[in-house]
């Protein structure tokens, strides 16, 4: 596979996350949308690293794949402590409390 391949399939990743991020409420599948987007990146800067043959891409590759694994446990740890206090994952649920309390505040 030539490197046109990879960049064709990492700009499809991204539109992908990019419309699951954009069209979902469901703040897990917003998590799989980001994610999603990250790895896009990821395989667009080995793509790039391998195509000019420098390293700099893929180390910038690792350290982005540190940041979503550190991001994947603070998120999922939210994700668990939301649904246990709401039941629900539904993030108009959660705009809509915010507004609530901003009333319950100001009276």
């Amino acid at each position: 596979m030539n490197s046109e391949n990879f960049f064709i399939l990492a700009i499809i990743l991204f539109m992908i996350g990019l419309a699951g991020v954009s069209s979902r409420r469901n703040l897990f599948v917003i998590y799989l949308g980001i994610e999603l987007m990250l790895s896009a990146v990821n395989l667009l800067l080995a793509t790039i690293s391998r195509a000019t043959q420098q390293g700099s891409g893929s180390v910038i590759a690792l350290l982005i794949f540190a940041l979503i694994a550190a991001e994947a446990a603070l998120f999922l740890a939210m994700l668990v402590q939301l649904y246990r206090s709401k039941r629900t994952l539904d993030s108009g649920r959660f705009t809509h409390l915010a507004q609530e309390e901003k009333y319950r505040d100001a009276a």
